[in-house]
């Protein structure tokens, strides 16, 4: 597939948005001085004077006239809301122009409060008794557990930046991904996603998450994958998703009516995984189902008008299209589409890395301080700040306390150490990296 680099956004001279143009024409705009560069991440540039081609008026020397875009377009932002990824695309007039794929970062969140309870509790412990006090606390109505508040967070973070950047008039996400208690019951009336040909991929998607795509019995993947029952049809296995899993044709057409004690008698330990695996409840689209309704809501409160999709018509679309698994594609082929147009396909990576911890000292094993962290920012850098060296060479910044010579890491190669004065920052620090 010929890759196709993303739109870029356009902001007017008064830092208005404008709809995004295309790499030509904003390389014209920034080459003739009309225009100069806003934003590296994601990439937008500003208009020097009041730009009529842009604008979608008469078109004017500053670019061609096949190349304008004209600002007063349908422009669609896409969202497919995922545990671990989201994809997030702009769609224009049925054409896929912009895509970017948000990383987050909930299992390091969890992780991390985890480590600082287990510290508390062991440094309180030491000192006196105290009396468990676990009945003096209330959450309050709509409360989620910090991991999952990160990803509406992060994800609005982005719907933010994007409607300030592009004129975006319509918002489209996908809602229901997964219904397990619905799909165990197929013949609830009222449900339309439940009723016609979107049932079965509501059905597949769901075991392609749980048994990560791929041959349950010798893991085969990027193979065609057959629905397969653990205990057969033929000895009484009923339809449930904890029976069902997903076999390669060979191995559907070895096992055939044998019980899976039968045919994994000489593999114990895959016979015990897969098991565990099939009662075990799929953790990512349990935090999806958490989070839907939250980023639903504050979705609507920016004004803009909300769509929905489930998840068995995103699939059938992206079929239908002839698209590859993947977050960018999920997110443009959210909702009814009749077509769609793929004018970029390198989306932009962005992963969540956060501002950095704001504890005051280290702590050992026992969690207790052991090092004073210096005070932010150093010498008026950050970690995690964009700088370019002298040679034009592009990477992090990672700032000393006591020395003038900071780490300097290009993307790709080992650190190195420069003096200050040799870099130049193109891109503050924001809590994302990007690639």
């Amino acid at each position: 597939m010929i890759k196709k680099t993303n739109y870029v956004l356009v902001v007017d001279a008064k830092k208005k948005p404008l709809t995004p143009c295309k790499p030509s024409v904003a390389k014209k705009l920034l080459k003739g001085g009309k225009a100069a560069v806003y934003r590296r991440f994601p990439f937008t540039i500003i208009l020097k004077k009041r730009c009529s081609a842009v604008l979608g008026e008469t078109p004017t020397r500053c670019c061609a006239k096949k190349e304008c875009i004209p600002n007063k377009q349908k422009l669609e932002l896409k969202i497919d809301p995922g545990s671990q990824t989201t994809g997030l695309t702009l769609v224009l007039n049925d054409a896929l122009i912009w895509c970017g794929e948000l990383n987050h970062r909930g299992s390091l969140i969890k992780k991390k409060l985890e480590s600082r309870r287990q510290s508390r509790r062991l440094r309180r412990s030491r000192l006196r008794y105290r009396k468990p006090r676990f009945l003096n606390r209330k959450r309050p109505e709509g409360w989620l557990a910090p991991s999952l508040e990160h990803r509406v967070l992060t994800t609005m973070t982005w719907v933010k930046r994007l409607m300030n950047f592009a004129s975006i008039s319509s918002i489209a996400m996908e809602l229901v991904r997964f219904d397990p208690q619905k799909l165990e019951n197929p013949e609830i009336s009222g449900i339309e996603y439940q009723q016609g040909e979107l049932l079965g991929y509501e059905v597949r998607e769901y075991l392609l998450e749980k048994w990560g795509r791929k041959c349950t019995y010798c893991s085969k993947e990027n193979v065609p994958l057959q629905l397969e029952h653990i205990v057969p049809k033929a000895r009484n296995g009923s339809n449930r998703l904890s029976n069902l899993c997903l076999a390669c044709e060979k191995c559907n057409q070895k096992k055939g009516t044998k019980s899976i004690e039968e045919f994994l008698a000489k593999k114990p330990s895959w016979l015990k995984s897969i098991l565990v695996q099939a009662k075990k409840p799929l953790r990512d689209a349990a935090a999806v189902n958490a989070t839907r309704w939250k980023l639903f809501n504050t979705l609507k409160e920016t004004g803009k008008p909300v769509s929905t999709g489930t998840g068995g018509q995103t699939k059938f679309n992206r079929c239908r299209f002839g698209l590859e698994k993947t977050h960018f594609y999920d997110a443009a082929c959210v909702g009814q589409i009749d077509k769609l147009e793929i004018l970029a396909n390198q989306p932009l990576i962005i992963t969540c890395k956060g501002h950095g911890g704001r504890q005051k000292a280290g702590l050992n094993k026992y969690g207790y301080p052991i090092r004073y962290n210096p005070l932010k920012p150093i010498k008026g850098w950050q970690s995690g700040d964009l700088a370019v060296d002298q040679e034009g060479n592009f990477g992090r910044v990672n700032p000393r306390s006591k020395s003038n010579s900071f780490n300097f890491t290009v993307f790709g190669q080992k650190a190195k150490s420069i003096h200050v004065n040799k870099l130049r920052r193109v891109h503050q620090k924001d809590g994302y990296t990007y690639g």
